[in-house]
């Protein structure tokens, strides 16, 4: 079994943004249900299918699929809840860690949030200084709620 363990941040500034180069994402989700989200996305010119499980505290069970990138497109296109998210993605290691930026548009544009997987619930992080207040336990940042209620609704 995956699984995901992850702490998010609202992000500050822009001195991420000299860190990584930007990489496109598209996704939507086939289910948002509590219980399960399945998502469809597309990274460049690949795609991938993610199931998702409940999450508890910073923890749930994920499984990850390469798929053909035109079946993504389809499944995205006449399949997926709309809105779709639309976001670039940096990626920046630093202090052993990776975090992973994404900048929204869209219907979620003015959102960044910067997420960083960890090994255990309780690992030590020491937050870089453009990253600011943690919003994990906050469900509005899931990207499946943000296909429901977008951020420039809020």
């Amino acid at each position: 079994m995956g699984k995901e363990i992850e702490r998010k941040f609202l992000v500050k500034g822009d001195a991420w943004r000299g860190l990584a180069k930007p990489v496109k994402y598209r996704q939507g989700y086939l289910s948002t249900v509590k219980e399960r989200t399945v998502r469809v996305r597309t990274v460049d010119a690949a795609g991938y299918l993610t199931i998702k499980g409940v999450t508890t505290g910073v923890t749930r069970v994920e499984y990850e699929y390469e798929i053909p990138a035109a079946q993504a497109d389809e499944m995205l296109t006449g399949l997926c809840e709309k809105p779709l998210i639309e976001k670039t993605r940096r990626t920046i290691e630093l202090g052993g860690l990776t975090w992973e930026v994404d900048e929204f548009f869209g219907d979620n544009q003015g959102l960044i949030v910067a997420e960083v997987e960890l090994k255990s619930a309780d690992q030590e992080i020491v937050k870089p200084d453009w990253v600011g207040p943690e919003v994990s336990g906050d469900p509005r940042y899931f990207n499946s709620n943000l296909i429901k209620l977008p951020f420039t609704k809020w």
